[in-house]
């Protein structure tokens, strides 16, 4: 029997990273999982077990401590351009290198009711929602690939659903009001690399979060494609998003056997079954 190597990669996951930066007057925190992978001519490792032209992946997991000691670590996004870099750089026979970073989000505790003053070191966790991103660097070329994910988010008005297919199994009933509720997962392609990542990740997050808010929603497709819309016309240099919606149905529950009338207010939130939207929005 003849038989050939077609793809590989190989690389290092969930290496964890926390950065203290310590300023004069306040100390920057960032939390980030790194995983890496390499692709290039790596056949006699898989069929000769050479491992001449192999970095360990231990060695990986160092290089990106040892990168973030003195990174500024501004944004996931500058740090993925760096480490893609150093390892393009450093390892001849790498033909490709995809790092993903995921970014656990921490908030400064507020420490005066009366005004805003955020205390300079204390922090406190930004839920589940976490920033990400995916640089992928080639000999050639360079892509970015950044977003949200576990974005939940959910208004109690605003959100209809009506006009749909029916068909003899259909229980569903029409309605001009519900609770609109979603943990979104979002992702957008960037077209340059010389970007202020955080300022553009903030107007990004804005514009979806106030199209959410403030649309006139006749289904999840309808909000999805009006988020993506608002989005591209929030940053020039995104060329594209890319929105995955689960709808995360709050149930009415039904008080007619007692006789009272539910006013739109006592649901029962469930996570499943749930719809699934997807969709990319593009320039033209």
């Amino acid at each position: 029997m003849v038989s050939v190597l077609t793809d590989n990669s190989y690389g290092k996951s969930s290496v964890r990273l926390m950065k203290v930066t310590r300023l004069p007057d306040r100390h920057d925190l960032k939390e980030v999982c790194v995983n890496i992978q390499f692709e290039g001519e790596f056949e006699k490792v898989y069929t000769k077990g050479d491992n001449s032209n192999v970095l360990p992946t231990d060695t990986m997991k160092n290089t990106v401590y040892a990168i973030a000691k003195d990174h500024p670590l501004r944004s996931i996004e500058e740090f993925g351009l760096t480490l893609s870099n150093h390892f393009l750089l450093n390892n001849p026979d790498v033909l490709k290198v995809t790092i993903e970073l995921i970014e656990n989000l921490w908030n400064r505790i507020s420490v005066s009711a009366a005004a805003p003053e955020l205390h300079p070191w204390s922090f406190s966790g930004g839920g589940n929602e976490k920033r990400n991103s995916i640089v992928t660097r080639t000999r050639t070329a360079v892509s970015i690939r950044s977003g949200i994910q576990d974005l939940l988010i959910l208004k109690t008005s605003g959100s209809a659903f009506k006009g749909y297919m029916k068909d003899k199994y259909t229980t569903l009933k029409e309605t001009d009001d519900r609770i609109f509720a979603t943990n979104a997962e979002i992702r957008w392609t960037y077209t340059r690399e010389d970007l202020d990542f955080n300022v553009y990740y903030q107007k990004i997050r804005q514009a979806l979060l106030e199209t959410f808010a403030k649309q006139d929603s006749r289904s999840v497709q309808h909000t999805l494609y009006a988020m993506g819309e608002s989005a591209l016309a929030a940053c020039v240099d995104v060329s594209e998003i890319s929105l995955t919606m689960p709808n995360k149905h709050c149930i009415l529950v039904d008080f007619s056997p007692f006789g009272v009338q539910n006013k739109n207010e006592i649901f029962v939130p469930t996570s499943e079954p749930h719809g699934l939207i997807s969709g990319t929005v593009k320039r033209k």
